[in-house]
């Protein structure tokens, strides 16, 4: 996109000196900028918080609070948009580097010429637009794809309560053929639905949309029921699913439904990546004095290459295997551990098996 003043830019110009203030602001206005002003940084910061601009021009040597505070302070504040600062210092001031080094984009020495100050701020009022442009265009690909994902689950949730009530007979008896025909169908319709739900998932959780609700959770128990939930998995492939509690009863805060997402995904994965042997879960304390519990998720499968491992845990990063995924449901098991300020990390020897180590802190 073309620069253009037409767009009316919003520039606030701190400065305690009025003379540069009135100097700085002319050249600016008649430019076709609108022009604001502070004479001090707590001002100029209180500005900022009542309405967004697209360039400060902000003096570095101020009575009270200089500019390096007010770019600090500018920089800290996550809730702001990118804002370009450029520094307003005189030949005779110290250097300007720290101010580079606190977040501020670029700077001019006083006093100031026509030229270069507008070739300055125009040079910073692009950079402005081209990140505010892509930050627009990846939050229109969220909303797409949030969209996307809630208006495919509709079709699919639909389909799915369909071939079942095909299996059950609703329409009379099925052929054989028949029978497997619609089986495969609805496995395949299972798995696209999984894959929606991962992907909705992964997404509000990168666009800050996921709330968690965070109760007192009997880890104990749901790792019971999750291993009662895929034993009818486990079993057709003659595998084990023991679960090693040393601690009767133990309790962390955290949202239940996540908490059953995050384990069913790493069971599941064991589940799915082993063909003989069993999966054990093993649920411990992190030590007598840490306040933390650990629960291990180990297979006797196949394992994970070394050069894999590392990247496990990022966003689509499929593994070499022909079984593996979308590569968002350890992205996602992440992510969810993380909530929980937790962590979690993979240990895999080829042909061994892999074992899966979740910590969660027992209190938020």
């Amino acid at each position: 996109m073309t620069y253009s003043a037409a767009r009316s830019d919003k520039i606030l110009i701190v400065d305690d000196s009025p003379d540069n203030v009135f100097l700085i602001g002319t050249i600016l206005e008649e430019d076709g900028y609108i022009v604001s002003t502070a004479e001090n940084g707590a001002t100029a910061l209180a500005k900022i918080e009542e309405s967004s601009f697209d360039l400060v021009l902000l003096d570095l040597m101020m009575p009270g609070m200089d500019g390096y505070e007010v770019t600090r302070r500018i920089r800290a504040n996550k809730e702001l948009r990118f804002m370009p600062i450029l520094l307003i210092t005189a030949h005779d001031s110290p250097n300007v580097a720290q101010g580079l080094d606190l977040g501020a984009d670029d700077f001019i020495r006083k006093p100031v010429t026509v030229d270069e100050l507008l070739a300055r701020v125009r040079s910073l009022l692009r950079l402005k637009h081209s990140i505010d442009e892509r930050d627009e265009i990846a939050r229109q690909r969220e909303d797409f794809v949030s969209r996307l994902t809630h208006d495919l689950r509709t079709p699919l949730v639909a389909a799915e309560r369909m071939l079942e009530l095909l299996l059950q007979g609703a329409v009379g008896e099925l052929s054989p053929q028949m029978n497997e025909i619609i089986t495969i169908m609805g496995r395949s319709n299972t798995n696209l639905l999984e894959m929606v739900n991962t992907l909705l998932e992964v997404y509000r959780f990168e666009a800050g949309r996921k709330a968690l609700a965070f109760f007192p959770v009997d880890i104990n128990k749901l790792l019971q029921e999750i291993a009662g939930e895929l034993a009818p998995i486990a079993q057709p492939k003659g595998l084990t699913i023991n679960l090693e509690a040393k601690l009767d009863q133990v309790t962390v805060m955290g949202d239940r439904l996540e908490l059953h997402r995050l384990f069913t995904n790493l069971v599941g994965n064991a589940i799915k990546f082993t063909d003989k042997g069993g999966v054990t879960i093993r649920l411990t304390k992190a030590s007598d004095t840490d306040e933390s519990i650990v629960v291990e998720v180990v297979d006797t499968g196949m394992g994970i290459p070394l050069e894999e491992q590392t990247t496990l845990f990022e966003r689509f990063r499929q593994g070499s295997h022909k079984r593996s995924g979308s590569g968002l449901g350890l992205y996602l098991s992440r992510r969810i551990v993380e909530a929980h300020q937790g962590t979690i990390h993979v240990s895999s020897l080829v042909g061994k098996g892999s074992i899966f180590t979740v910590c969660l802190p027992m209190k938020q």
